[in-house]
């Protein structure tokens, strides 16, 4: 009961927030009796004006009810004058509210054309955005004095409200196809010059970006995997690419790791040098020339960490929002989806929960015209498949099945050595690779492809890299010359001698 009084909150009406301040309303109500004469005098005035106001951009609640009669009349078919205004008036009961048939009269001489009436009509709107602005800052004034409040959610709402009033003095106009046409065909030219031809944010993965074109605007992917597949290193990895490579600015959400560990594991996949390294700090005289010079790119990478634990997705909507205004944040990752809460709303069922929060980022992807990608865990569903490669499905998303619903892409990691097969069918080396497999491409081509995945650096690459291409060999030349253990290249001074001779033999061997 006492909620539902609290959401029948009173708030103070304009007309007398302005009297306690001894202000009038922002209004103009010469132009309104100018604009519905021009309305009354000529029935092409009703095209010109349709667009840009409704009943409530009138700030005189008897202009209101003039306005929809002529628009009740326009949406019949019949033409809007005096006589058939009133006679509508009358039909409505709405007469007298009016001001009479009288005052509907006298309209008429506030005008002599329609010549000027969408410039009017513009000046109302603007007096009409100028009180909501008022009434949205008394009610957020209002709220803000109830302790019951979350505050989180009076944010969220406060922003929200403002963005509402933003977006409805957004005026789109009807376009012929030609210059749609011309638009889009310029779109494809443009892309056409571009050496990638990427119409998104590059992952800068090569094969993954071929078949995505980049992470496009308003999408919402998500990236799921066990744990310990390399959820979080892959998305590293990309930021990384995205910051330093395309300038894109990135904004990071993790809720399982602090910022110092998540900028360490950057220091490390940049610099090459194990994270065991930079933990102990125990680092040789030309290990810290090569973390200096290595480093001066991440430094400078348009990188946004926000490491805040239990974050509610009306906190992550606000924060984001704000990235977007100050940094233009060109793309928005969150680690990971299931350690988010839904606020004081959604709380109850988790599934329920969990749709809400899949369902409110689809919402911030598309309201910030950016991609958002959310890690997401996986139930145990793969581990337990008859199937021996384990490779996951779409079912295996864990808790809700809204997820894939509203997500645009659902990728999956999966990384064959994990359960045990170190080699393909053709006997090529699995060690070091993760398969990246698209299962849902609303906009595009589902499939698999194949990065290399160094773990002691928490780094995913293209298998074009020599580098990695060479660990991964020597991986499966270390297995073979094993007891059949699941040996893989570390960061030991043993380690890394062999593999350089393993590599100058490779080299020598090599005619090209």
């Amino acid at each position: 009961m006492a909620k539902q009084q609290q959401q029948k909150k009173k708030y103070v009406s304009i007309d007398q927030l302005a009297s306690q301040i001894g202000k009038v309303p922002p209004q103009a109500i010469e132009i309104e009796e100018a604009v519905l004469g021009a309305l009354l005098l000529e029935k092409d005035a009703v095209v010109a004006v349709g667009d840009i106001l409704n009943a409530d951009s009138f700030y005189k609640e008897a202009h209101q009810h003039i306005y929809n009669a002529i628009f009740s009349l326009n949406r019949k078919g019949e033409n809007a004058d005096m006589l058939t205004v009133v006679e509508e008036l009358k039909r409505m009961e709405l007469l007298e509210a009016a001001g009479g048939a009288a005052y509907v009269a006298q309209l008429t001489n506030s005008v002599a054309s329609a010549a000027h009436v969408e410039t009017h009509a513009r000046i109302i709107h603007q007096k009409f955005i100028q009180r909501e602005l008022i009434r949205v800052s008394s009610e957020i004034q209002t709220d803000a004095y109830d302790e019951s409040e979350d505050v989180a959610e009076l944010l969220d709402k406060a922003q929200q409200d403002v963005f509402d009033i933003a977006a409805g003095n957004i005026r789109t106009e009807t376009k012929p196809i030609k210059p749609l046409i011309d638009e889009a065909l310029d779109i494809v030219k443009e892309l056409a010059n571009r050496e990638d031809g990427l119409s998104g944010v590059p992952s800068g993965f090569t094969e993954l970006d071929r078949i995505t074109a980049g992470w496009q605007n308003s999408d919402l992917v998500i990236i799921a995997a066990r744990p310990a597949m390399g959820k979080t290193a892959f998305v590293l990895s990309m930021a990384r690419n995205m910051a330093i490579i395309h300038k894109a600015p990135i904004a990071i959400f993790s809720l399982e790791m602090s910022s110092i560990q998540l900028v360490n594991r950057l220091i490390a996949s940049e610099t090459e040098l194990g994270s065991e390294k930079l933990r102990s700090g125990d680092l040789k005289a030309y290990e810290w020339e090569q973390l200096n010079s290595k480093i001066k790119d991440l430094v400078e990478a348009p990188i946004y960490i926000d490491d805040t634990p239990a974050l509610s997705i009306f906190e992550l909507r606000a924060k984001a929002r704000r990235l977007k205004q100050q940094y233009n944040i060109g793309c928005l990752v969150i680690d990971y989806l299931q350690l988010m809460s839904a606020g004081n709303v959604g709380r109850g069922n988790r599934e329920q929960e969990v749709s809400l929060i899949s369902r409110q980022l689809k919402i911030i992807a598309k309201e910030l015209n950016i991609p958002v990608i959310a890690l997401s865990q996986l139930n145990r569903g793969v581990e337990q498949r008859a199937d021996k490669h384990k490779k996951p499905m779409l079912s295996d998303l864990r808790e809700s099945g809204a997820i894939e619903q509203d997500a645009d892409m659902v990728l999956f990691i999966h990384r064959p050595e994990v359960y045990g097969k170190t080699d393909d069918d053709n006997g090529n080396s699995l060690i070091g690779i993760a398969n990246i497999i698209i299962a849902k491409h609303r906009n595009g081509a589902i499939g698999e492809i194949s990065l290399n995945f160094r773990k002691e650096l928490a780094k995913f690459s293209d298998l074009e890299d020599k580098d990695y291409s060479d660990i991964a060999r020597f991986g499966s030349r270390m297995n073979d010359n094993d007891d059949g253990g699941d040996t893989v290249f570390d960061t030991s001074p043993n380690d890394h001698a062999d593999f350089e001779n393993f590599r100058n033999q490779e080299d020598e061997n090599t005619p090209f």
